[in-house]
């Protein structure tokens, strides 16, 4: 069942998914960036955003990309750009039965997308969008799952001597980035003595282009299913 509809400029009732956004920093920028295009306003509707506060223990500061420097306005990018355009921000606990009331009752989500999120998606939460909640991770494209799991792969890509990266796009399961893959992005070389921020910087418009692009797929296939 279609749960919402909204009026476009010919007249026509069409139907439009609801996408929660689960990021921080410049994958969650990027990602929430792409979907907030003018092209996609007839299809989508974010309806919700949970990012990091880094002063925060829960969302291991210390085994993240928040233990690189970083200043306040990459702490605050992505709740700035959501709130700027009038979207629900959370940044506590998603574990909570106050969570799971916001994304019952007012975020109700078709599909849910996390792009660099401090906490872990138990099953009551990636159950819940009948389109899926995806993640994005980077690694190479050798083998799914990954080696390079976990909240710091830039930094075990590095250590391993990698000179590129992909990300995967990958569906939320109970495991860390085991969730089945949907694809890769393109190959992204990794610069010389480029650092764990550098590499969040230079793959998160790759990142962006990869959901998107496969959200947009999902969407269609949904409704051409429900339609048909």
């Amino acid at each position: 069942m279609i749960r919402d509809s909204v009026k476009i400029e010919n007249g026509d009732d069409k139907p439009k998914a609801r996408i929660a956004v689960f990021g921080s920093f410049y994958r969650g920028f990027h990602v929430l960036s792409k979907l907030l295009e003018e092209r996609l306003r007839h299809k989508i509707d974010v309806v919700g955003v949970a990012t990091d506060d880094a002063s925060q223990a829960f969302v291991s500061p210390g085994k993240r990309v928040w233990q690189y420097p970083h200043t306040q306005d990459e702490r605050e990018m992505v709740q700035k750009l959501a709130r700027s355009h009038g979207i629900d921000v959370y940044t506590g606990r998603v574990k909570t039965p106050e969570f799971y009331q916001r994304m019952d009752e007012v975020w109700k989500p078709d599909i849910c997308i996390m792009a660099t999120f401090g906490q872990k998606i138990n099953a009551t939460l990636f159950q819940k969008p009948r389109m899926g909640f995806l993640n994005l991770h980077p690694c190479i494209d050798d083998r799914w799952p990954s080696e390079f799991v976990g909240g710091n792969p830039f930094q075990a890509l590095l250590d391993a001597g990698k000179t590129y990266t992909v990300v995967a796009l990958h569906h939320v399961d109970d495991g860390f980035d085991t969730g089945e893959l949907i694809a890769y992005s393109e190959r992204i070389d990794m610069p010389p003595n480029a650092g764990v921020v550098d590499l969040h910087k230079l793959t998160s418009p790759y990142a962006a282009q990869l959901a998107v692009s496969e959200i947009e797929k999902i969407i269609d296939r949904s409704f051409s299913a429900q339609l048909s």
